[in-house]
């Protein structure tokens, strides 16, 4: 094969836990009888609360062949290439196994949310009823500082505490507890995991997702400071880094099967092609997926997913009108060009059909 599959899994493959019907009859044309895949097959999630094996694990399941760990790419994966925070110490914020995540990514010193609060009780005021005893508080002295930076792995439970701590190392130099400094700009870095402003669980509508959250963050340190929060990288779809981890990804399957072919074009079932980013966010990861540039990517929307086929795409993005107003995250350069899909087709089977058969494919 000359072309790859990345798929998307929420609103492609399944809605919140439930299988679309579609999904495993897709399934059954990619791969041969000993379970293979005929062709090099990533899955793309923006999801960030577990493990890539864990993931694999359902999808396996879920669609009854055999996925590997590394076929998944979940919205986190490209932080092992930063490689110069692996050693830091580094705040994490999210929910799931964080520790276990970030320790499988690389990172040797990452301290959670929950562990700055019990350092710093004081900190964590806004729930009265888990307000501390301040007669009976003794602040403890912590091993962990500096704060280095802030790795932001998807959309946490209690949004205030994770908000106010962040927004304490972030004012701080990576020094909670102590005073504000204003002067502190830019400041520490912030990497970010999945802009998702919502997505698709069995509601009729959908739920906010980790852009969500960012956009809160984003707006409070503004309010603050008058200042942009500024983010060292940002990953999870639609961004570029993304899609390049992701070839990365294919180049690599189509490697091990020996496949001689080079991979020209990736389809990308149920998502948009990557988004044009802003200059300032730093591209020297780039230079490790030199190597991994020649693909064209396609985007084949699906009908089963956020994306409705009858909302127009509006040509200015000043534009405000409910329908057409602009979901992504605040540094992506909106690009009607970009968010125009290659196809349309109703779900993941006829994706698959419609991509063996532009591609003259006969399994």
């Amino acid at each position: 094969p000359s072309f790859g599959f990345l798929f998307d899994i929420d609103g492609v493959l399944v809605r919140g836990k439930t299988p679309i019907p579609a999904a495993k009859t897709a399934f059954r044309k990619l791969v041969n009888a000993q379970g293979q895949f005929l062709v090099p097959v990533v899955f793309v999630t923006n999801a960030g609360n577990c493990l890539r094996q864990e993931k694999a694990d359902q999808l396996s399941h879920l669609l009854g062949v055999p996925v590997s760990q590394d076929q998944v790419m979940m919205s986190h994966s490209p932080l092992r290439m930063f490689k110069r925070y692996h050693e830091k110490c580094v705040l994490v914020s999210g929910q799931g196994p964080l520790l276990d995540i970030a320790q499988d990514l690389g990172f040797c010193q990452p301290i959670t949310i929950e562990t700055l609060r019990e350092k710093h009780p004081l900190l964590d005021v806004v729930d009265h009823e888990r307000r501390p005893n301040v007669l009976h508080i003794q602040e403890q002295l912590c091993d962990f500082f500096p704060i280095t930076a802030v790795v932001l792995f998807g959309e946490p439970v209690r949004w205030e505490t994770n908000l106010q701590l962040i927004i304490d190392v972030l004012l701080t130099s990576g020094y909670p507890g102590n005073p504000y400094h204003h002067e502190n700009y830019p400041h520490i870095p912030v990497l970010a995991c999945n802009m998702d402003l919502m997505w698709v669980a069995e509601a009729q509508s959908p739920r906010f997702g980790h852009g969500t959250f960012m956009v809160c963050l984003e707006n409070i340190y503004k309010k603050i400071t008058g200042k942009d929060l500024k983010y060292e990288a940002l990953m999870g779809k639609p961004s570029k880094l993304t899609y390049q981890y992701a070839e990365h990804l294919i180049r690599a399957q189509a490697a091990e099967r020996r496949w001689k072919q080079p991979i020209q074009t990736l389809y990308a079932v149920g998502g948009s092609a990557a988004l044009s980013q802003d200059d300032e966010i730093d591209n020297s990861w780039e230079n490790e997926l030199a190597s991994a540039a020649a693909a064209h990517c396609r985007s084949v929307l699906v009908c089963t997913g956020v994306y409705n086929p009858h909302t127009e795409v509006p040509l200015d993005t000043r534009e405000s009108i409910t329908e057409t107003v602009f979901h992504g995250h605040r540094d992506f350069r909106f690009d009607p060009g970009l968010v125009e899909p290659d196809h349309i087709v109703p779900d993941v089977d006829a994706a698959v059909d419609l991509v063996f058969q532009l591609e003259n494919f006969a399994p």
